[in-house]
């Protein structure tokens, strides 16, 4: 209530008129009560406005529009009541595992879960992309909002680990994954809310294991075969089925999984079971596509869904669990992690916005080198080593990459 109050006595004390939102934070008082002071105000709706549409039925751009129009409001404060729980997720271009940077590329893959769009409902979606844009470092980060309401806290809880599990997309990093963590997380889950929960709950948020090699092998062999099929015809030279008049049909497969280079066998029997050898250990294997890009892989009796999306050499697979991209090893330009380069590289998309040293400068461990800016960001580039600056390789104000080499340090002082 005395937020509230301090919000119209300052949209008051300069005659606004409008849609706005007056943002502070609080802190607990030793009494149990909040102190809170004024951070700022934005003279708009704020982002989060479909969650107050979704709890009170009301449409806040319409009525921003009204009263600029000069229409009255036709309700009090008192008529407005709120009904269920209603939580929105940000999705944005931006890698959590790299301290939030932001990330550009193209949308490959853009799949999000049945919803309506900009309108109220259980299960809502405000975007202005679609799949096959770009997202460029001109821009706030943010690809599209998903709100979802439910008529308890723990109801809209659910709804929401459902609706992110659907979305998938291939192209650039998002905080998709880290979203549905957050979801899972004890503090998320039972609103024990403020501004150190990532910090409390890192274990939890960024202490998750990767899919197994195993499991990457069986997606991947998964794909080959269903890809395979699907370029059989009535003729039964077509078919790519492993049939042997006697003994087994053996075919490899290779890729990359974190820049580490695996091998796979499938032995198919004369009879057509599958086992697959993965390192030195021999799986029973099936697959079968259940709709779409959705595949139910077996692997020793455990079966998962699988979300499989190939775009050229590389397939993106989507679990329960885990999120992993695979590479076929054979494809050009393919780099594993023993022949990775050891120079300073760009860690977002960006502009150069300065370069901290110059050619022939010694350099200590840590010491800040380059500058780069982008999506509202700043990043600063340390030297990983000591070490003497050999070259810089663009030029302040440039426009670089992600991984663009930004300048070379020699071995040794």
């Amino acid at each position: 209530r005395e937020m509230g109050e301090a919000a119209v006595t300052a949209a008051r004390a300069v005659g606004y008129v409008g849609a706005g939102t007056v943002e502070f934070i609080a802190e607990p008082t030793p009494d149990g009560d909040l102190r809170f002071y004024f951070m700022e105000m934005n003279t708009r709706l704020q982002v989060e406005h479909p969650v107050t549409e979704a709890i009170t039925g009301l449409d806040l751009v319409e009525w921003q529009l009204r009263v600029a129009a000069g229409e009255p409001l036709a309700f009090t404060q008192q008529d407005v009541s709120c009904r269920g729980h209603a939580i929105e997720a940000r999705i944005c271009a931006e890698n959590p595992e790299q301290g939030f940077m932001p990330s550009t590329g193209s949308l490959q893959i853009f799949r999000m879960p049945a919803a309506a769009h900009f309108e109220r409902a259980e299960v809502r979606l405000d975007t202005g992309v679609c799949e096959g844009d770009a997202i460029s470092p001109h821009y706030d980060p943010m690809i599209a909002k998903l709100i979802v309401w439910g008529e308890s806290r723990r109801h809209a809880l659910a709804r929401l680990a459902a609706a992110l599990s659907q979305v998938h997309i291939v192209g650039l990093h998002t905080n998709v994954a880290f979203l549905r963590r957050v979801v899972a997380s004890r503090s998320f889950a039972e609103a024990d809310l403020d501004t150190a929960l990532i910090e409390r709950e890192k274990a939890a948020l960024f202490d998750v294991p990767a899919m197994s090699v195993a499991w990457a092998a069986a997606a991947w062999v998964a794909q080959a075969l269903h890809t395979d099929r699907s370029l059989e015809t009535a003729d039964p030279w077509s078919r790519c089925n492993g049939w042997r008049l006697h003994g087994a049909a053996h075919r490899r497969f290779d890729f990359l999984l974190q820049g580490e280079l695996h091998r796979a066998v499938l032995e198919i029997e004369h009879r057509g079971a599958m086992r697959l050898l993965v390192g030195e250990r021999r799986h029973t294997f099936s697959a079968s596509v259940q709709s779409g890009h959705q595949h139910e892989v077996v692997l020793d009796g455990h079966g998962h869904s699988l979300a499989l999306y190939r775009t050229g050499a590389v397939l993106t697979v989507f679990g329960a669990e885990a999120v992993a991209t695979l590479q076929c090893a054979n494809s050009p330009g393919v780099q594993t992690a023993s022949n990775a380069p050891g120079s300073l590289t760009a860690p977002m998309p960006g502009k150069l916005s300065a370069y901290l040293v110059q050619v022939g400068q010694n350099v200590h461990q840590g010491q800040a080198l380059a500058v780069l800016e982008a999506m509202k960001m700043e990043h600063t580039v340390a030297a990983p080593r000591a070490g003497r600056v050999e070259a810089l390789l663009y030029a302040a104000g440039d426009q670089v990459t992600e991984g663009a080499e930004l300048l070379r340090l020699s071995a040794t002082c």
